[in-house]
């Protein structure tokens, strides 16, 4: 018995595919049968066509044959002949698709559905003597089927297979729709005098959609539903009108109860039915009302299924537990990294002190030169591993000033994320993602991601455009450019700016051990940098360059000043055998509120200019690379309008404070760029006869703005 119940399992799993192929071959029949009946204005009959040509190789025949027999229905006449010969065309061309595997894409079902309504077409015409609007006629009718034949080709290639219909693009999700329109194109004519129940139920299903599933969702059903309705005839082509204004309106008084919404979208169909003064009109305005009636009059539980089908996102956690909860990782992800580095200290350690040990042991069976050679070794390797466990500490840092930044944002804007990216579809740019950040001081910024070599990202345009969807003032956009894509940001236009100057000299050739970096991080603050490499010529350019380089794309993506200055320090202590080092001397200011932030690290004085009062900024420090475990010397400062601060490389402070006082009290009332002119012409005037070093200057003045 079992073994016989096992045989009869197996021929059904054998029978299934026949059973689901049998299906579809009926689906595809009744649905040719539908659409052949379907009539639009004036009797035209296309869209049996169209499906034909769309149904694919193994379903042509049975779509074919259903077309055939809705034609065949409305009875045997010249149009019928017409239609039929338009079907047999279509299936000609679908038996060669399938034969040439030409289905794959909608192009040559949209050539062989519209030549097949073309021809055929052109052919009555031609033979019952028809005038010239007639062929126009046949030719907006040919328009129409290729276009029918696009929709029905993504709505049969669309993967239905995904958790949620909303899930599926945009694109296909309209074209299901209208496709779905089109097969209950006779349903939307039928009618008990002025009640036609698939109008009473679309408006229900617009007001329902306008409440629950947004703006999106009423105006596409809207316009799916107006196109069902207002093809079937000239008197019916306000309708499309009529449902698509109204539910826009109703969307207005989304917020408010069902019914406003009611309200609003009745008082917009009242206008369109005495506008349009006509039969269909009366029509309208009564079913209307009864699916306002029916959509008021639903039990709560019918709502929150409705609710639950449209799922608008209310479900989820909100920003700003999803922000918490991403801060939550990156501290737990940052407390990992410090740890493994405490681990791997510990190892290395241990494997300093085992391998020290057994060089020990051996120093007498070894040479004094194998011996030292050992010893160098040992400690260059000891150095390697000490740096890649600052590598940890420093990972776990950025981990952490991630974890900061994400703090900092107050909440994720959808709503303008959304407004900003329709409005970079109207210039052709289509991000890969955008965000709209708002802090907690309540300063907006807008990140935009895009593939790299995407054009039109530089458009002036573009910060006024997305300010008014802000409803902020933005400054012109910053670009960053990674591997494959490319950030654009835009922030808040700030309270002030800085007016910046900077000169430079070359001690020797024309390679400058300073490196001057001027930057802006997007966040309303502008970065000041000089970087100074041990000595003069190519050596102290190159050590100048990598520090000021790394430094500031660090900083450029968000990271902190002291994460940023342990990578520095720890790339500049592995670049060579040979010491390498380099100074960094950065100033922080921020454009909203004046505040600036000094970091020095083996950096010479800095000096702030204050109502013509020369303050010096003098801190103790250690430059890169010369040690592990270095870190910025700190001072804060705050600048009002046209106070300046000054950074100088050591070549120009080695030369004396007092000359430096006076020619900084001498500037007062100039440009910050013949300001740092003047100041290096006269470090170098008073440098002669002395042996002097690279000289930089970089002189900022703050101004409102």
């Amino acid at each position: 018995m079992p073994l016989k119940e096992k045989i009869r399992i197996d021929d059904i799993k054998k029978d299934k595919p026949l059973l689901r192929r049998g299906i579809k071959s009926l689906f595809y029949f009744i649905i040719g049968v539908a659409m052949s009946t379907g009539s639009v204005m004036d009797g035209l009959k296309p869209f049996g066509i169209s499906i034909i040509a769309v149904s694919g190789k193994k379903y042509f025949p049975f779509s074919a044959a259903g077309s055939i027999v809705g034609y065949l229905i409305a009875g045997i006449d010249a149009q019928s002949a017409r239609y039929i010969a338009a079907a047999v065309i279509a299936t000609i061309g679908a038996f060669a698709a399938g034969a040439f595997d030409l289905n794959t894409r909608p192009y040559y079902s949209i050539a062989v559905s519209s030549a097949a309504c073309l021809f055929s077409g052109l052919v009555l015409n031609f033979r019952l003597g028809a005038i010239g609007s007639d062929y126009l006629v046949t030719l907006g009718e040919s328009v129409l089927c290729g276009g029918s034949a696009y929709f029905f080709h993504k709505a049969l290639g669309a993967n239905y297979k995904r958790l949620r219909f909303k899930a599926l693009p945009l694109s296909d999700i309209a074209c299901i729709l209208i496709s779905g329109m089109t097969v209950i194109l006779n349903l939307s004519q039928l009618h008990i005098g002025v009640f036609y129940p698939v109008m009473a139920l679309s408006v229900g299903v617009i007001l329902s959609s306008v409440k629950y599933g947004g703006d999106r969702w009423g105006i596409i059903l809207s316009l799916c539903f107006g196109f069902s309705f207002a093809i079937t005839s000239k008197q019916t082509l306000f309708i499309i009108g009529a449902l698509t204004f109204s539910s826009m309106l109703a969307m207005l008084f989304s917020s408010l109860s069902s019914l406003g919404i009611s309200a609003a979208y009745m008082c917009s169909i009242g206008f369109f039915a005495v506008a349009a003064g006509n039969e269909y009109a009366l029509a309208l305005f009564v079913n209307s009302l009864i699916g306002s009636v029916v959509f008021l009059l639903l039990p709560n539980a019918a709502n929150e299924k409705l609710e639950e089908l449209w799922d608008t996102g209310k479900n989820s956690p909100p920003d700003g537990s999803l922000r918490q909860n991403l801060v939550l990782k990156l501290r737990f992800a940052s407390s990992a990294m410090a740890a493994i580095s405490d681990s791997v200290d510990q190892v290395r350690e241990k494997i300093n002190d085992i391998t020290r040990r057994e060089n020990e042991k051996n120093k007498d069976k070894i040479t004094p030169e194998e011996y030292v050679c050992r010893e160098i070794v040992l400690e260059k390797t000891n150095q390697i591993r000490m740096v890649a466990s600052d590598q940890f500490f420093s990972i776990a840092d950025m981990l952490e000033d991630l974890a900061f930044e994400f703090d900092e944002a107050e909440r994720f804007d959808s709503v303008a994320s959304a407004k900003v990216r329709r409005l970079l579809g109207e210039y052709e740019i289509y991000p890969k993602n955008i965000s709209v950040i708002e802090d907690k001081f309540g300063r907006i910024r807008v990140e935009i991601l895009v593939d790299s070599g995407v054009t039109g990202i530089e458009n002036p345009k573009l910060p006024t455009e997305i300010g008014k969807i802000c409803s902020r003032y933005f400054q012109n956009g910053k670009i960053t450019n990674f591997k494959n894509e490319t950030m654009l940001s835009f922030s808040e236009k700030p309270n002030y700016r800085l007016s910046i100057g900077f000169a430079q000299h070359s001690a020797e050739g024309t390679l400058c051990g300073d490196t001057v970096k001027i930057i802006n991080d997007n966040k309303g603050h502008s970065i000041l940098i000089i970087s100074d490499g041990m000595g003069k010529g190519s050596r102290a350019a190159l050590d100048g360059a990598m520090g000021a380089g790394l430094i500031s794309k660090l900083l450029n993506v968000g990271f902190g000043f002291d994460s940023a200055l342990k990578v520095v320090n720890s790339a500049l202590l592995v670049k060579s055998n040979d010491e390498s080092l380099a100074t960094l001397d950065i100033a922080n200011i921020d454009l909203f509120t004046g505040k600036c932030e000094i970091y020095k690290a083996g950096a010479p004085a800095s000096f702030i200019i204050k109502n013509s009062i020369v303050n010096k900024c003098e801190l103790s420090s250690m430059p890169a690379g010369i040690l592990r475990g270095i870190e910025f010397a700190k001072r804060t400062a705050v600048l009002s309008p046209s106070d300046s601060i000054v950074l100088f490389s050591d070549g120009i402070t080695d030369l004396g404070d007092e000359w430096i006082n006076k020619s900084l009290r001498l500037i007062n009332g100039e440009s910050p760029q013949k300001s740092a002119d003047f100041l290096l012409s006269s470090a170098l005037e008073n440098s002669r006869g002395k042996k002097i070093d690279d000289m930089s200057v970089i002189i900022a003045r703050m101004e409102r703005n």
